[in-house]
């Protein structure tokens, strides 16, 4: 099944048509997903290291630099003529090829920042938290529950117990007025999560990385998911636990977020 959408993909710095595909061969897949808004990758330099730094965990090694990586996007951006989107980059470390191409997005409605959005527990961790790897298993098994909940997102729940991360997302909690999120060696280092982290300092407000068991869930002010789509998105609800959408740290860090991005586009 082709993911790629539009006209063209880049096929190890080709470009191509995208009914021309060639299907990736056998191996380990280490990918990133980088936002385009006003044919700008948006926080390109902090998606970069990441993938770097998965490259590192996976004992693989590649020579792409950033400012070719960057021209290939920009012309994947130009021949499509697709200012907003979504990109994915994959690459296989067996084969050592590399794919950039558009794919699918959904992006949270209005209605969806501001009344918050339901999720559901999901008991199970991913082999490798810290690097963004396809593991089409794990990712078919979440989505069905996520679909037979009707949720927007699925909360990742570890063997001791303690929320991890979200399926495609970071999670933070609110308690007493401090944000809550898990270690980082629990979860996928996200480029939002990081963003997150530094407005949080900006506006003064405290970061604590701890560890969290579910079943205080009920004891929280409020949490929110955040993600290169979502961005940072209200949960109104985990099951049946209902959640303040409307929490005052929430909302001022979604308002940081967006002149954040507004900022980074017109630099």
């Amino acid at each position: 099944m082709v993911e790629a959408i539009n006209e063209y993909y880049i096929d190890n710095g080709q470009l191509r048509k995208v009914e021309e595909w060639r299907e990736e061969e056998k191996g380990k897949l280490i990918y990133e997903v980088i936002r385009i808004i006003n044919g700008k990758p948006l926080f390109y330099k902090e998606h970069y290291d990441r993938m770097i730094n998965s490259f590192k965990l996976n004992n693989y090694k590649n020579d792409i630099t950033y400012d070719e990586l960057l021209n290939y996007i920009n012309d994947l951006v130009i021949s499509n003529g697709n200012t907003l989107g979504n990109i994915k980059i994959i690459f296989n470390t067996d084969s050592n090829e590399f794919k950039i191409f558009f794919i699918k997005h959904s992006y949270p409605t209005d209605e969806m920042y501001k009344e918050g959005v339901k999720t559901i527990l999901y008991f199970g961790e991913r082999e490798n938290p810290n690097a963004k790897i396809v593991n089409d298993n794990f990712r078919s098994r979440v989505n069905k529950e996520i679909e037979n909940n009707n949720a927007y997102e699925a909360i990742l729940i570890d063997r001791n117990g303690f929320i991890t991360e979200g399926s495609r997302s970071n999670i933070f909690m609110i308690k007493n007025n401090v944000i809550l999120t898990s270690p980082t060696k629990s979860v996928l280092p996200g480029v939002t999560r990081k963003k997150v982290i530094e407005l949080a300092n900006q506006l003064n407000l405290k970061v604590e990385e701890q560890e969290y068991n579910y079943k205080k869930i009920n004891e929280l002010d409020g949490m929110f998911i955040s993600g290169t789509s979502p961005k940072i998105l209200p949960i109104s609800s985990v099951s049946d636990i209902k959640l303040n959408e409307k929490n005052s740290i929430i909302l001022k860090l979604m308002k940081a977020y967006d002149d954040s991005i507004n900022q980074y586009l017109n630099d």
